[in-house]
């Protein structure tokens, strides 16, 4: 087991959550309930990485991080460093890659919700931020619990977008599954295997999570 690449991975997916969870429950809110010109291309933008071959869109990001680009150049006027091959590099490419796992599931929560709802909430008085405090996220709870649960995931799972931005840094950009391909391709089976299987358990565990919340809200036991 490499544990150093499952120390990195872990933080990985903690600080894509913390980073995504607020700006999934903003996009999600507005294209729940907002009617704006150029909806539909602003939800396929938000999709697009669930079909992008992950290669593809490791290399755009690659690309843009790069000093020749205002992306790359901000950050590195900024910090003074650069966004290729670092954590922070592969923390931005994870943000983006995983926002179609963070909006979706958060975004059918905030429709589920009826209109007549936050009308009567605002009929009581509460201000719209008072009404999404104390109404519209507690009502929300399970899409965003399935939300989180899924970037964290797929976030420890990914390996195109990661190796093409960040490549392979002991301790800094090596995550697990990375290191179950390095593992292969030193033949070494039993280390592959064991990694494999701390994968396949933290998405059993993630899914049986995310479908036990769903049979919850359509009243069935799972």
């Amino acid at each position: 087991m490499d544990w150093e690449a499952l120390e990195v991975s872990l933080w990985l997916a903690f600080w894509t959550c913390v980073v995504l969870t607020p700006v999934g429950i903003i996009v999600a809110r507005q294209l729940a309930w907002r009617r704006f010109r150029g909806r539909g291309f602003a939800e396929a933008l938000v999709a697009l990485p669930l079909v992008l071959p992950p290669t593809v869109l490791g290399f755009y990001l690659l690309v843009a991080f790069g000093s020749d680009w205002p992306i790359g150049q901000f950050w590195q006027w900024l910090t003074g460093g650069t966004l290729v091959f670092t954590f922070e590099g592969i923390l931005i490419a994870s943000i983006i890659f995983n926002l179609p796992f963070a909006v979706q599931p958060l975004q059918r929560a905030f429709e589920a919700i009826p209109h007549e709802v936050r009308e009567a909430a605002w009929c009581s008085g509460l201000s719209t931020w008072q009404t999404f405090w104390r109404v519209e996220l507690p009502l929300a709870w399970p899409g965003l619990i399935s939300a989180v649960a899924l970037t964290f995931a797929h976030t420890l799972g990914e390996f195109g977008v990661v190796l093409m931005v960040g490549g392979s840094i002991s301790g800094e950009t090596k995550t697990i599954a990375i290191a179950i391909y390095d593992r292969v391709q030193a033949f070494d089976e039993a280390a592959a295997g064991n990694m494999s299987v701390l994968l396949l358990l933290i998405s059993f565990i993630t899914i049986g999570i995310v479908y036990g919340l769903a049979g919850r809200r359509r009243g069935v036991r799972v």
